[in-house]
């Protein structure tokens, strides 16, 4: 059978199943809670199957395997970061967060703060951080669909580009959380059964026996033992190693900061279950990311170097599924063509479900705060009203999406997210923990660190090799590049931290001050986490 027929027949098959869930949930869609958090209706293993659906990205599932296939020890790298990053977000921020806020990441700094300020600043923030974000996810759509029909054309991958954005409007505004969750939930299914048959049958290629699989991978990679030490893509200078810091810094801070991350606390009736979901995320994650490590090293080992490694005209984003084509019987075969129908299709509707989480978190943001908080801060706002323009923000959203994404396909996936991390780690991170942890902090100081963190991560990628000066930066033939690193998170997360400490000390706000004891006991207890944060 033609594998471009069986391909196009799965992915169809995924998106009808997606597209059959959202409607299903649409009719039980009724309130603003409902909407925004799926009427905090999830059980903790509910949730942790969503949040491992959020998580696990495409950038993940195609970039980590392709970044280990090409730089051994190196990219597993990444596999750690995102892993160790969970902590973080379990230890600082879920459980808090879930008790403090309501819908967005701006309720619990708008609870003792003056609002139009915080809220203009938190939702600009969430808006950048998931616009970056969604980039990413778009680009690797468009790859992955021009690969699994064969053709290299932009056309192609500016239609598919096309249709993921609709699709993804179109899950936020007909399902609203309820019907994007369901979506990830299933897609969690979906990618962690996908992952673990191509792991069983490479091991099983291998006699179960994992230092001989490190070792063919090490052979074959052409670089012999330094393929499984440090310092194949990071540890040439001191730059690089500088940069290497820079990047496990953002990738470990940043998940805390998520926006589409956070407002997945939001969805579980109680704090016990917020942990709980974490934990069964954690499992999943985990899983999955030891996985990642037999995909990476089985694609180094099996698959020819010009098939993935890009300095010889191969493409790193592509790994797992090229070796789903390898493990199945290699190209041409029947078992080939299903296995990579199937894994591409399991990739797909990973980019599909972290779209929508991504549209969901900006456009509440933008009801809730910018419209309900700041624009019609004094008149009463009805919740119809409140998920009508909620609607809209994913309309408009969506289509800066596809705008951007078009020109932006030349760029690596995974750097497209770290960028969408660094930015969450120096903007969002600072204000959130200032808030919960620091009793003097106010309004100026949330307001300095998130715009400083905004500025300085945005500004220095701009300035950085990525925009310009080497060959693989977005404007090759010109060369305004001052800031010598890729990744900004070194120097703009201590950036965000320090702004706040700055803006705070050099005001008085008393009003936030004597709030902080009510922002804390209902942080740790959960006291009173249903009622409005509006004050």
């Amino acid at each position: 059978m033609d594998t471009q027929v069986l391909t196009t027949v799965l992915f169809l098959t995924v998106v009808a199943a997606t597209v059959a869930i959202t409607f299903w949930a649409s009719r039980q869609t009724k309130t603003a809670a409902d909407f925004y958090s799926g009427g905090r209706s999830f059980s903790g293993f509910q949730n942790g199957l969503a949040i491992g659906g959020d998580y696990m990205s495409a950038a993940s599932f195609l970039g980590i395997s392709g970044a280990i296939a090409v730089y051994g020890y190196d990219g597993f790298l990444y596999s750690i970061g995102f892993l160790v990053a969970w902590l973080v977000a379990l230890l600082l921020v879920a459980e808090m967060l879930r008790n403090a806020g309501r819908y967005t990441m701006a309720d619990q700094l708008a609870f003792r703060m003056r609002q139009r300020q915080v809220r203009s600043a938190a939702s600009i923030s969430t808006v950048v951080v998931s616009i970056f974000y969604l980039l990413a996810q778009m680009v690797g759509a468009g790859t992955l669909v021009a690969l699994l029909l064969g053709v290299d054309s932009e056309a192609v991958k500016n239609i598919t580009i096309i249709g993921v954005g609709a699709l993804m409007i179109f899950y936020v505004v007909v399902g609203g959380m309820k019907g994007t969750t369901y979506v990830q939930i299933v897609k969690a299914v979906l990618l962690m059964l996908g992952s673990a048959l191509i792991v069983v049958l490479v091991l099983a290629k291998f006699n179960f026996n994992l230092s001989e699989l490190l070792g063919s991978a090490a052979d074959n990679s052409g670089k012999g033992e330094a393929f499984l030490q440090p310092g194949l893509q990071y540890g040439a200078s001191l730059t690089s190693q500088i940069d290497f810091l820079s990047l496990g810094l953002a990738l470990v801070l940043g998940t805390a900061g998520l926006p589409h991350i956070l407002i997945r606390f939001y969805t579980v009736p109680t704090a016990q279950d917020a942990r709980k979901s974490v934990l069964w995320a954690i499992a999943l994650i985990g899983t999955f990311y030891l996985m990642t490590l037999v995909l990476g090293f089985g694609a180094a080992a099996l698959l020819d170097r010009d098939q993935v490694d890009p300095l010889e005209g191969g493409n790193q984003n592509l790994a797992s599924p090229l070796l789903a084509e390898a493990v199945g019987g290699g190209e041409g075969s029947t078992g080939g063509a299903i296995l990579l129908a199937l894994i591409a299709a399991v990739a797909f509707a990973t980019i599909l479900a972290v779209v929508a989480g991504l549209t969901l978190a900006s456009s509440s943001s933008v009801a809730h705060d910018l419209y309900k908080g700041v624009i019609k801060k004094d008149q009463p706002v009805t919740e119809k009203e409140e998920v009508r323009v909620a609607r809209i923000g994913a309309f408009v959203i969506g289509a800066i999406a596809i705008a951007l994404s078009i020109p932006a396909q030349r760029l690596n996936i995974a750097f497209l997210v770290a960028l969408a991390f660094a930015v969450a780690a120096s903007a969002n991170l600072p204000a959130i923990i200032y808030n919960m942890f620091w009793r003097r902090f106010n309004t100026r100081g949330a307001t300095w660190s998130i715009y400083g963190g905004l500025i300085s991560a945005v500004g220095l990628v701009f300035f950085s090799p990525v925009m310009s000066g080497l060959p693989t930066s977005l404007f090759p033939d010109s060369d305004w590049s001052i800031f010598p690193l890729n990744n900004p998170g070194i120097v703009s997360i201590p950036l965000g931290f320090l702004l706040g400490y700055l803006g705070t000390i050099s005001s008085r706000e008393p009003d936030a001050e004597e709030r902080y004891t009510e922002l804390e006991v209902r942080a740790l207890t959960g006291a009173g986490a249903e009622q409005a944060v509006l004050h």
